[in-house]
């Protein structure tokens, strides 16, 4: 029936004549039609959906370097404690906490009088020393000619030599005495023992310290250059041994690639580091062994106690890689949709062994030559059909995005 109804003249001037029941008769049949035309819509089929068209990754095997991210700390290329080495009055400080010290110059300055004193005192002892010994010289002199006269006995002459032996030695002993009350009255002077950054000042001035303080006077590091510390599980070691090329461990760490530092707010540091100390042997609570990577520090931007990761990178030859955006993670496990020869899809789990910047290294699941959807997955279904969309652009460059 058409959706337009065409009235007749003889039938429209029945209507003009007596309108009412030739409405009623034209309703009757609308409703008629309108029944046969719904009925006809039930019985009729549903449209096919169209299969999507979704973009299709062939994979194919390739070498590739993969990141590997391990937690580490930073510490100077030297640090030291600068403790007092004699007790006394902190007389003087010369630095404030945080700023740049040369190697020689003055922090701190204990009160030097009593250690003046001792200097003072030694070196009497030594005069006195020395006049003994002047003394016993001339005694000597003395029984010399008289011995060899026979006008008194050798038994003098020797006592006198003897004499003078103890007081050569008295003369030994006050020098060192001397010497020793030089240096402690050096101590009193407290000089950084190399360049770098001063830390903490936990002793004001005309505080009592000690040699035998618990905490130091301040801390001192050299970050010229920092080294940054971490640790490998036995698993992740042999790995690391096997990944590089040498016969001896020394001769893998001269081939290894720079590392890259990763600070704490996940910027990478702009210098590269490298690797150059494995530890002699694996720690016993830990089960894991500490490599040691150095990063040059020239304008003083990273300090000790820093923390960050170190991203060191694996090479593997002939290696799966698949875009991260592929694949559907579900109860623990990563799934990706394969496409097989009918354009249907297989949800398969894969087994991933590496991260490669946006990218997955794969070990299990897939395979060179299988196809994989690259995007539009999460409303996928198993055994549905697509319409493969071959990517223009190479497999390297998905890849490398």
């Amino acid at each position: 029936m058409n959706s337009e109804t065409i009235i007749p003249k003889t039938i429209l001037s029945k209507i003009i004549l007596n309108p009412i029941p030739i409405m009623k008769k034209i309703t009757l049949i609308g409703i008629v039609a309108l029944f046969v035309i719904s009925c006809n819509d039930k019985n009729a089929a549903p449209p096919v959906a169209e299969a999507p068209l979704l973009p299709v990754l062939s994979i194919k095997s390739a070498d590739a370097v993969t990141d590997a991210e391990y937690p580490a700390a930073l510490q100077g290329a030297v640090d030291v404690e600068i403790r007092p080495q004699v007790s006394g009055n902190l007389e003087k400080i010369y630095v404030d906490e945080g700023a740049y010290v040369s190697k020689g110059q003055t922090l701190f300055k204990i009160n030097e009088r009593p250690f003046r004193e001792q200097l003072n005192n030694a070196l009497a002892n030594l005069h006195a020393a020395q006049a003994a010994y002047l003394n016993a010289q001339l005694e000597v002199d003395k029984l010399t000619p008289l011995v060899q006269n026979k006008v008194v006995s050798d038994y003098q002459l020797k006592t006198a030599k003897a004499s003078q032996k103890i007081a050569a030695a008295n003369i030994e002993q006050a020098k060192a005495m001397v010497g020793s009350a030089r240096i402690n009255l050096g101590y009193t002077n407290v000089t950084a023992p190399v360049s770098g950054y001063i830390g903490r000042l936990p002793k004001k001035q005309g505080s009592l310290v000690s040699a035998t303080d618990i905490e130091p006077l301040t801390n001192l590091s050299d970050v010229h250059e920092v080294y940054a510390y971490f640790s490998l599980g036995e698993t992740d070691f042999i790995k690391f041994k096997s990944a590089y090329a040498g016969n001896t461990l020394g001769d893998k760490i001269k081939h290894l690639p720079p590392v890259t530092l990763i600070l704490a707010d996940n910027s990478d540091y702009p210098q590269l580091g490298k690797i150059d100390m494995v530890d002699g042997q694996f720690d016993k609570n830990t089960g894991a062994i500490t490599v040691r990577a150095t990063f040059p520090n020239k304008n003083g931007t990273l300090r000790s106690g820093n923390t960050g990761k170190i991203r060191l990178g694996v090479q593997h030859d002939n290696a799966i890689l698949i875009p991260q955006s592929a694949t559907i993670e579900m109860q623990d496990k990563v799934f990706v949709f394969t496409v097989n020869k009918e354009n249907k899809v297989n949800k398969m789990p894969i087994t991933i062994s590496g991260k490669s910047g946006t990218n997955y290294l794969i070990t299990d699941g897939v395979k060179s030559g299988d196809q994989i959807v690259l995007s539009g997955i999460d409303k996928l279904q198993e055994g549905q059909a697509i319409q493969p969309e071959k990517s223009k652009a190479p497999i390297a460059q998905i890849i490398k995005k």
